[in-house]
């Protein structure tokens, strides 16, 4: 008896305190009311994360940043910054165009790739020219001709279209000139991250900075004859059109013949690696695209609603360009760090080697995206395919699970989903 009565005493004083608790906390809050504090703001909801911004900030960025502005409670620690916009990197003027290039200085994380986007005028020329690093690139608009000579000094000339790719390796000379009715906008990727557009072999830059008489004597002319050359580089300039391809592919093959080389692919050309309801992968490597032994890529498309799985690379570093759309991407590192960006049309996005990450289609339109790679082949592992090939008691133990749950897991890698 005497320890029910004890009980009840200690179940009246809880109630009591808890009664006080709740009446003190009710009188700051009508305190706080009527020093001027908003009805709304006082019922703002004890889970409510959004941020308190007193001062202005650029509304237009962080509507852009969401998940930076207001990070999702999985986020935690601090991960590098693996987002850059093209939108914000210096841009190149020319008359024939223009470029702007996103490296390791613009993106620190960014050690083993850079990016260069550039557009060509009708008849604008990139000059002829070549690279310490490897060149791949990926048409985003429009047609251009493209020019190169093996190692055999065998030429190479093509036209290319929106979707088609090229490769040319170090010290392979070539030339990018955009084609009517509109010329030409491309993306191109080399496997060095502390690459730089400032820092290519030029042949107008070259001529300018060897002896006219040095000139004259390689060429077997007169030394007048080559005084107009240049006295700087070009880089971009325009020029008239090309004539038809054929004439120019004779003409440039000579004695020698044509290159045996394709240094281009045409991608949809090629059926996808994957395809679900919600999207599809196109993988071009060395298995492919032989040339290309020093970048791999994939060419990603992601309905809305839809979701690049969970995955991983071993073996590099991923450099992404986003062609359109919207997305978030979490990238969780070591140390249970993870960190939530969003990314639209013409950013740039990095995840280091082995570090799990996803890409989610955030946006009402298809979300499409490149995935490149310094490899010579594509590799990627599915958190699906992992747990799909692991005992599944071993599984339930990790997660807490129950076998319904394990049962209805994609048992292979779907790559997009749902499938």
């Amino acid at each position: 008896m005497a320890d029910e009565l004890e009980k009840e005493r200690w179940t009246r004083r809880g109630f009591l305190g808890a009664s006080s608790a709740a009446l003190a906390a009710a009188g700051m809050l009508a305190a706080n009311n009527a020093a001027g504090q908003s009805q709304d703001s006082a019922q703002k909801p004890a889970n409510d994360r959004r941020p308190s911004e007193p001062v202005p900030k650029n509304s237009a960025l962080d509507a852009q940043n969401s998940d930076s502005v207001n990070p999702p409670p999985s986020d935690a620690g601090g991960v590098q910054t693996f987002k850059y916009p093209f939108s914000i990197a210096h841009k190149r003027l020319h008359e024939g165009g223009w470029s702007r290039e996103v490296t390791v200085r613009e993106l620190a994380v960014s050690k083993s790739l850079a990016g260069v986007n550039m557009r060509l005028t009708s008849g604008g020329v990139r000059e002829l020219h070549w690279h310490t690093a490897a060149e791949w690139a990926y048409m985003l608009y429009g047609t251009a001709r493209i020019t190169c000579i093996d190692a055999d000094g065998k030429s190479f000339v093509t036209d290319v279209k929106e979707g088609d790719l090229w490769y040319f390796p170090p010290g392979i000379p070539h030339s990018i000139q955009g084609l009517p009715p509109d010329g030409t906008e491309f993306l191109l990727v080399f496997d060095d991250g502390n690459f730089s557009e400032y820092e290519t072999v030029l042949l107008s830059d070259w001529m300018a900075h060897t002896p006219r008489e040095v000139v004259s004597k390689n060429f077997g002319v007169a030394q007048n004859a080559v005084e107009k050359m240049p006295r700087k580089e070009l880089f971009i300039f325009q020029a008239e059109l090309p004539g038809p391809l054929a004439e120019d592919q004779r003409l440039a093959a000579g004695a020698l013949g044509a290159s045996p080389i394709d240094f281009a692919f045409r991608t949809m050309q090629h059926p996808p690696a994957k395809r679900t309801k919600s999207g599809e992968v196109r993988i071009i490597d060395s298995s492919s695209f032989k040339v290309s032994q020093n970048i791999a890529a994939a060419v990603v498309t992601v309905r809305p609603g839809g979701m690049r799985e969970l995955h991983w690379h071993p073996n590099a570093d991923e450099w992404q360009f986003f062609i359109s759309g919207k997305a978030r991407m979490t990238v969780f590192a070591t140390g249970g760090r993870a960190r939530t960006m969003d990314f639209e049309a013409g950013d740039v996005g990095y995840v280091l080697k082995t570090l799990p990450h996803y890409v989610e289609n955030t946006g009402n339109t298809d979300l499409k995206f490149l995935e490149m790679f310094k490899s010579s082949f594509y590799q990627d592992l599915a958190l699906s395919e992992w747990l799909a090939h692991t005992p599944p008691e071993l599984v339930a133990a990790h997660l807490n699970l129950d076998k319904a749950t394990l049962d209805a897991m994609p048992r292979g890698k779907p790559v997009i989903l749902p499938e």
